[in-house]
């Protein structure tokens, strides 16, 4: 088989793939939640391997471990949550009444300084933006609903994911040896190589941020009930956990505190109080977090992540939302490989040698 017949071949496994996985989008769920948890404790269970315990017993006590940890985390978190929660709804009439004064003691220091044409626009803009932002929530809880917390989905994930996870981990030496024997042979090498690459992306981001997110909403959490603010544990922790796309979890954790904050307190200090625990946090991410946690192997730009995150949750919901970060290093992988194959091909150089008087070459990456 000639090399242009394989590329077809495998290009049209690859789109296959992905209509199954379109076609099954709203039942995959509990089962890419399962790879995931696998995937994030397969080294522990390899350590535990190493130390002659059985792969079946050693996945076993992981998971329960596992399992037991979470589960308790929430036991302990969910009667908290749920009573903020329920204060928030009791307080909403309050909130935008106190939020309604301090937009009519706004409001009145613009009137005395634009005029009455500037106001009507400036109210239509702020109301079509309302309006807007209104639809786009509206949108985004019809999404999650449909995409991965409906009933039937949210009882799956509960029941088959710890299924899923135990035998995916229990196996994964086996699936690892059946996929490398699919490989063509005469890519084999080459083929390995790319995966190991994206393999270390992947465990890179996905390890090093699920860490990176879990300190960050602790911090937040208690910073901001320490501080006294209102729901600040919510708050804390919503941004916290949301911190794996790039500047969304401190931008929307910053707006929602100190919007908080403005309605709570009627002095300046607190709120620069509130403020400063999200630049701390920042702080704390980008100087030490990030560069110890994850560091600069993953090589993914935040834009590339922001969309392969938007477009997973549009394509899959929740479930493509897991599948995001993953499937976006894999293509980041194959660009640099096809891109590296390019540079050093005639369709690159021409009738020129590499390495001409007049050529540079194709521009470095010196990163590590």
């Amino acid at each position: 088989m000639t090399i242009s017949r394989q590329v077809l071949f495998w290009l049209a496994g690859l789109v296959a793939f992905g209509l199954i996985l379109k076609l099954f989008s709203a039942i995959l769920l509990p089962f890419v939640a399962g790879f995931a948890i696998a995937y994030f404790l397969d080294p522990v269970v390899e350590k535990l391997g190493a130390m002659r315990l059985n792969r079946t017993l050693a996945t076993s006590v992981v998971l329960i471990l596992f399992f037991l940890i979470f589960g308790g985390a929430l036991v302990l978190l969910l009667p908290v949550l749920e009573k903020q929660f329920i204060d928030f709804a009791a307080k909403v009439p309050e909130l935008l009444t106190a939020a309604q004064a301090r937009l009519a003691a706004v409001l009145s220091r613009l009137s005395a300084e634009l005029s009455p044409q500037d106001m009507e626009r400036l109210k239509g803009l702020a109301g079509g933006f309302a309006g807007d932002a209104l639809k786009l929530a509206g949108r985004l809880l019809g999404n999650i609903w449909s995409g991965g917390l409906a009933l039937f989905n949210l009882l799956s994930l509960i029941f088959i994911t710890p299924i899923v996870a135990f035998y995916i981990l229990r196996d994964w030496p086996i699936i690892v040896r059946n996929v490398d024997s699919w490989l063509p042979r005469d890519h084999a090498a080459t083929i390995r190589e790319l995966v190991n690459e994206a393999d270390e992306m992947i465990s890179g981001f996905v390890r090093g941020m699920g860490v990176v997110c879990l300190i960050l909403a602790v911090f937040y959490g208690l910073a901001l009930t320490v501080i006294g603010l209102d729901f600040g544990l919510v708050i804390g922790i919503a941004a916290g956990l949301i911190s794996f796309v790039p500047f969304v979890g401190a931008i929307v954790g910053f707006l929602a505190s100190v919007g908080m904050a403005l309605v709570q307190y009627s002095e300046w200090g607190p709120i620069a109080v509130v403020a400063g625990v999200f630049v701390a946090g920042q702080v704390l991410e980008g100087n030490l977090l990030t560069p110890k946690l994850v560091g600069e192997r993953i090589r993914l730009h935040p834009v590339w992540i922001i969309f392969a995150l938007l477009a997973g949750g549009s394509v899959a919901g929740f479930a493509g939302l897991l599948l995001a970060v993953p499937v976006a290093a894999v293509i980041g992988v194959l660009v640099r490989f096809t891109t590296s194959q390019y540079v050093g091909s005639r369709l690159y150089w021409g009738n020129s040698p590499p390495g001409g008087e007049d050529d540079d070459g194709p521009p470095r990456d010196d990163r590590p």
